[in-house]
């Protein structure tokens, strides 16, 4: 029989015991969250910062314009000749109903978000970097007050609606009604509109559509749809081949008629495109809404050079 006098010492005991174990718990679940707490950071919404694209250039489908045709195929370049290895690091999307698919399924309307084989890829790993989207604006999709759009000679190119030079400004390259594509010239231009997204006065070259269907990256080369990337030239030196895991096999048109192997080129520059951070030329919004379905922006991608898949990518010279 225990004494009186003993039971509140070891009620002490008891106590101080279970607050041990409180904090015990308490620091092993801090240690469990705390390497994930940039992947609850909010992040902003495409590479010019928190503001939303222009309406016109963000809209996800040709439905929203009963006039307007469906895309074109698009006409991107899959670097890779031969089909993948069976025990090739691919990017699997998951199809409903099934554990997962090389390709997506044909029976889905919106293809589901995809997932990263685990397993460790070739090449040298850069890192996680933030990925976002951007396309190539028609003059035709926009209406309203016109501006004028100036070259570096300061002379009007072709006066057009302000939502199609805001939406040209910061995509970098676009096409007029007439089907002459204009792009990028410089930057500090006095008599150029301002650009409200980038607080620059943008001027821009009138391009032949047939040598620069998309336009012109920072290489003063063409750029393609699903090839270039946008990259901080710093990091990741223009024209060198790059792998994303994972784009690897997901489509690269609406139909689903084919799918994407990956690789990619940095052939382009963007002024909020800085550090860690890969924006991927998509050059049609139909496209930029699936893969942002797929691959949500600001998600954060895995970034590759030298990888064995995209050893035969060679930038169009």
């Amino acid at each position: 029989m225990r004494s009186a006098a003993r039971q509140p010492k070891t009620r002490a005991r008891l106590s101080a015991r279970g607050s041990g174990w409180l904090l015990f718990a308490a620091g092993t679940w801090s240690c469990t969250t705390a390497g994930s707490t940039w992947m609850n950071q909010p992040l902003s919404t495409g590479a010019w910062g928190d503001d939303p694209p222009p309406l016109a250039s963000a809209r996800s489908s040709i439905n929203d314009d009963p006039k307007a045709a469906p895309p074109a195929k698009v006409r991107a370049q899959v670097i890779s000749d031969a089909p993948p290895l069976a025990n090739d690091d691919r990017f699997i999307p998951f199809t409903p109903g099934s554990a997962s698919s090389a390709a997506p399924s044909n029976n889905s309307a919106v293809p589901p978000v995809a997932r990263l084989n685990p397993r460790a890829p070739g090449g040298r790993l850069l890192g996680t970097f933030r990925n976002t989207y951007y396309d190539f604006p028609s003059e035709s999709d926009f209406s309203g007050e016109s501006v004028p759009l100036k070259d570096p000679r300061c002379k009007t190119i072709k006066r057009v609606a302000r939502s199609f030079f805001e939406s040209l400004c910061v995509q970098g390259s676009g096409t007029l009604s007439g089907g002459s594509t204009v792009s990028f010239a410089k930057r500090d231009c006095e008599c150029a509109e301002l650009c409200p997204r980038t607080g620059q006065h943008i001027c821009f070259d009138q391009l032949d559509a047939k040598t620069y269907p998309w336009g012109r990256g920072a290489t003063g080369r063409a750029i393609t749809p699903l090839l270039t990337v946008a990259v901080d030239s710093d990091l990741i030196p223009l024209d060198t081949p790059v792998y994303i895991p994972e784009y690897d096999g997901i489509p690269r048109d609406p139909g689903q008629s084919a799918v994407h192997d990956g690789c990619f080129i940095a052939q382009d520059r963007g002024v909020r495109v800085k550090g860690e951070h890969v924006d991927v030329f998509t050059g049609h919004r139909e496209i930029t809404a699936l893969w942002n379905r797929l691959v949500p922006s600001n998600r954060g991608v895995t970034v590759i050079v030298d990888h064995p898949r995209c050893a035969r990518a060679t930038p169009p010279r």
